[in-house]
């Protein structure tokens, strides 16, 4: 079993007091162009990228 873990890409915005998700996506390009599209709009945003480790037997 040699496949690789998908990695996932979160995007953020800042909402008082806290950060909100708003799309989770597997494309990275994706990810990054909806957070450009949110610093366009004056909103604070970040991307997360998350990969599973993977599974040991």
């Amino acid at each position: 079993m040699t496949d690789k873990p998908a990695t996932t890409y979160i995007v953020s915005v800042f909402e008082k007091p806290n950060w909100r998700t708003i799309v989770t996506t597997k494309d990275k390009a994706e990810a990054a162009a909806a957070k450009q599209a949110m610093l366009q709009d004056g909103v604070k945003a970040r991307v997360e990228q998350i990969t599973p480790k993977p599974k040991k037997r």
